[in-house]
């Protein structure tokens, strides 16, 4: 697919993206009903659990073009899993905020070192330093090597973080969806729930394309300067 492909692609799924989340939120907010324990505090799910989604989706697609990277050495995989990695940060940093937002509500504290929470934050800065390697070094291609091993590291940090209720006591529920005997929301909070999870998804594969574009624009500048001195 070419430069002008991918941006057009990208600009479109993130129109779509920004249209559905509106949708979302108007569902959350005019039609959902409203929780009886917790009370509209617990509408910070419909932000809060897509933006975890889409964090892991983004880390683990990052992991997954880094690990082909280091196979195939093309530039193009490298440029993938920055820009993945880019939008994983955005969406983590989201979740790490309206987190302890609703842990506020729920729990009556902002933050405890209980499991989960420890092993998101951990996610977090293990792709902090995903960035930090990559300029780390005075050789380009090096650092790209060791970004890419740190990413694949990171994304092992994923399924510990969804397990973590199940093997560890934890203040987080236990999974709501996927389970075996099948959801336990009830069908407005779960429809909710999974437009959400769609609108989030949509916006960051447009983001993550539009991000991907500009990676090779800059490529395809840094070469023809070099090109341009010589």
């Amino acid at each position: 697919m070419s430069s002008k492909k991918i941006l057009l692609t990208g600009t479109v799924l993130a129109m779509i993206g920004l249209i559905w989340l509106g949708a979302v939120y108007w569902m959350s907010f005019f039609w959902v009903s409203t929780e009886v324990t917790q009370g509209i505090a617990q509408r910070i799910m419909y932000v809060h659990v897509p933006a975890a989604w889409t964090s892991f989706l983004a880390f683990g697609l990052a992991a997954l073009f880094s690990a082909v990277y280091l196979w195939l050495r093309d530039e193009r995989l490298d440029r993938a899993a920055v820009s993945a990695a880019e939008g994983g940060m955005v969406f983590a940093t989201i979740m790490l905020i309206t987190g302890p937002l609703w842990g506020k509500i729920a729990w009556g504290t902002y933050w405890t070192w209980e499991p989960r929470l420890t092993l998101t934050l951990l996610l977090w800065f293990i792709f902090l330093g995903y960035f930090l390697v990559r300029s780390s070094t005075e050789n380009p291609e090096k650092g790209k090597r060791h970004a890419a091993v740190v990413a694949i590291v990171g994304a092992l940090d994923i399924p510990f973080i969804h397990l973590s209720v199940i093997w560890f006591r934890s203040l987080h529920p236990e999974p709501v969806v996927i389970k075996p005997e099948g959801p336990t929301l009830p069908g407005d909070m779960l429809t909710t729930l999974l437009m959400s999870l769609g609108a989030f998804t949509v916006l960051f594969l447009g983001l993550f394309l539009l991000r991907y574009s500009l990676e090779n624009l800059r490529s395809e500048l840094d070469t023809r300067s070099r090109h341009t001195s010589v």
